[in-house]
C-alpha cells in the first residue's frame, strides 16, 4: 500500500510574536555565546565561510548573515526513498509520517519475558513493523546484545535492510561508518551515484545539550553531506539538566544547537537535505529520571514544531513513553503524545512504535497496539473534508425528517473514506466480547503480532545481494573493532 500524503498543523502553542522573540534570542546565543565543535576540520570549514572561531577553546560563533546564507540553501521539500517507490516519502513542512522504534537494549517477547535485545529480535521486529500501515520510515529498533558493541551499526544497516522496503533511518560511528553504510547501500542500488541520486537511508546525527557538537558526531555529519544523505540534525534536551527549565529556553538552547549543525552541512555541500529533529523529554525532578510521556514533553514537541518550520525545515518531535508494559499507562502516554505531535505539525513522529520503558524496552505487543493508535491519531489529524457532496444537502432533502440515512447510496459511497476501522480495538458489549474469549487488548496484539511473522515474509533483495550484504556488514564491522582495539593499545 502506498504511503498517503496528509496534511497538519491545527495545534499551534506559540504566536508569531513567540516565534519571532525565540529566533531573536536564538540569534544572540549563537552570535555571543557560540557553539562547541570538536573537530578540527569543521572549525577550519565554518571559519572560511565566516563564522568567528576560538581554535583553542573549539568553540564557533556564528553572524546572522552566515546563518542566513547557510539556511537559504537547505531544501523544504525533498523525498526520502524507499526500495519500491510506493514507500517513497514525499517531505515538505506539512505532511505527517512516522518513524518507527529505536535502539532498545532489551525486549519484552510475545512469551512474556523480558531479556537482552538479539540479532534475532532485529529481524523479526523489522518484519512485524514492515507490516503495518502506519509504518512509514524504519529504524532499528533494537541493537542486539550479544553481538560486538564496536561496529554494531553495520550489523543493524545489514539486518534491517533485509527485512523493509522503507526508508532506513539509521546512525553511525564515526566517518568510516558512514562510507561502509553507502557501499553496502550501493550493493542495492547499483552504485555510490545511484547512492547519492535516491539515497534509501537517512542518518541521525545526536547533538549534545549545552551546545555541543560531538567530534566523531560531525565526523559523521560531515561525511553525510559529501554523499548527499539526508540528516535528521537532533538535539536530546532535558529541561532543568541540559537545558533551561523553561519551555520557551529550552527551545533556544535546541535552536541554536540545531541550527548550527545545519548550517554545517549547507556549508560542506548546499542543498544537502535536513531536518530539524529534536528527542528531547524533561527531567522527571521527582525520579530524576528522563520522561518522554510526561505532558510538557508532548508541550515541547508541539512548539519545537512551529520554531522549525519558522525556518522553513521540516521537524521531526516524538519520544519514548515511560510505561514498562503495554498496559493503561503505555495506552494514554502513547496517545497523548502521537496526536499532540499529528495536530501540531510534527513532520515525523519519532519513536512511534513500540517502545517503553523511556527507550529501553522494545515490545512486540506494544508495536501492534502503536500502530492501532497511530491510526486513531492520524485519522483525527486528517480533519473534516467540506464541499458539497459532503454537506450532502440534497441527501437530507431526499430523507427528510424521521429518515434513515442507513440505506441510503450517498452512505455506501462515503462510509470507508470518514469511517477509521480499527484492527484490535474492542468495540463489542460484554457478552459478544466475551463469546470472543473476553480478550484485553494486549492479548489480541499478541495475536495479532503472532499472526504477521507467520505470513509476513517480504523479499526485498536477493539471496546474493542479501549475502553479500552481510559480509560487508560482518568485515567492516571487524576492521572497527581492529581499530578501537588498536586506540586503546589492546
Amino acid at each position: 500500500m502506498p504511503i498517503e500524503y496528509m496534511r497538519s498543523g491545527q495545534y499551534k502553542v506559540l504566536s508569531d510574536k513567540n516565534l519571532d522573540d525565540i529566533h531573536n534570542a536564538t540569534l544572540e546565543i549563537l552570535d555571543e555565546v557560540g557553539v562547541r565543535v570538536e573537530h578540527k576540520p569543521a572549525l577550519e570549514l565554518m571559519r572560511d565561510h565566516g563564522c568567528r572561531v576560538d581554535f583553542d577553546k573549539r568553540i564557533v560563533q556564528i553572524p546572522e548573515h552566515v546563518l542566513k546564507k547557510a539556511l537559504s540553501t537547505a531544501p523544504s521539500r525533498f523525498t526520502l526513498y524507499g526500495k519500491k517507490p510506493e514507500f517513497d516519502v514525499k517531505v515538505d513542512t506539512q505532511g505527517i509520517y512516522t518513524i518507527g522504534g529505536s535502539s532498545a537494549l532489551s525486549v519484552l517477547d510475545l512469551d512474556g519475558n523480558h531479556r537482552p535485545a538479539t540479532r534475532h529480535d532485529l529481524a523479526e521486529l523489522t518484519r512485524l513493523q514492515d507490516a503495518l500501515e502506519n509504518l512509514h520510515v524504519m529504524h532499528a529498533i533494537v541493537i542486539p546484545q550479544e553481538i560486538e558493541q564496536e561496529g554494531f551499526d553495520r550489523i543493524l544497516f545489514s539486518t534491517v535492510m533485509k527485512n523493509t522496503g522503507r526508508n532506513y533511518y539509521s546512525q553511525g560511528m564515526g566517518a568510516q561508518s558512514i562510507r561502509d553504510q553507502v557501499e553496502m547501500a550501493s550493493i542495492i542500488l547499483g552504485s555510490i551515484e545511484e547512492v547519492k541520486r535516491k539515497p534509501i537511508f537517512t542518518i541521525v546525527v545526536c547533538l549534545t545539550s549545552p551546545l555541543t557538537h560531538a567530534g566523531i558526531r560531525v565526523e559523521e555529519l560531515m561525511e553525510s553531506a559529501k554523499y548527499n544523505i539526508p540528516l535528521y540534525i537532533e538535539a536530546d534536551a532535558q529541561p532543568g539538566a541540559t537545558t533551561p527549565i523553561t519551555i520557551a529556553g529550552t527551545l533556544v538552547e535546541q535552536s541554536a544547537n540545531i541550527l548550527c549543525g545545519v548550517a554545517l552541512a549547507q556549508m560542506v555541500n548546499p542543498g544537502t537535505p535536513c531536518i530539524y529533529a529534536i528527542a528531547s523529554g524533561i527531567l522527571d525532578m521527582v525520579t530524576t529520571n528522563y520522561s518522554g510521556g510526561a505532558p510538557e514533553t508532548t508541550l515541547l514537541h508541539s512548539a519545537t514544531a512551529q520554531v522549525a518550520h519558522y525556518y522553513n525545515l521540516p521537524f521531526q518531535g516524538g519520544t519514548g513513553i515511560d510505561a514498562t508494559i503495554p498496559d493503561a499507562q503505555a495506552g494514554y502516554e502513547r496517545a497523548l503524545q502521537v496526536l499532540g505531535c499529528a495536530l501540531s505539525g510534527v513532520n515525523f513522529i519519532h519513536l512511534s512504535i513500540g517502545m517503553i520503558e523511556q527507550m529501553l524496552l522494545a515490545s512486540y505487543e506494544q508495536c501492534v497496539i502503536d500502530n492501532e493508535i497511530l491510526g486513531a491519531a492520524l485519522h483525527i489529524a486528517k480533519g473534516v473534508e467540506v464541499n458539497s457532496e459532503t454537506l450532502a444537502v440534497d441527501v437530507i432533502k431526499e430523507v427528510g425528517p424521521g429518515g434513515n440515512y442507513l440505506a441510503h447510496d450517498h452512505t455506501l459511497k462515503h462510509f470507508r473514506k470518514v469511517g477509521w476501522f480499527p484492527k484490535i480495538t474492542n468495540r463489542k458489549k460484554w457478552e459478544d466480547w466475551m463469546i470472543d474469549g473476553g480478550k484485553d487488548m494486549r492479548q489480541r496484539a499478541n495475536e495479532r503480532a503472532r499472526e504477521i511473522l507467520a505470513k509476513h515474509h517480504p523479499q526485498y533483495l536477493s539471496d546474493d545481494v542479501a549475502n553479500e550484504l552481510d559480509k560487508m556488514a560482518e568485515s567492516a564491522q571487524k576492521w572497527a573493532i581492529k581499530m578501537a582495539r588498536s586506540q586503546a593499545g589492546v
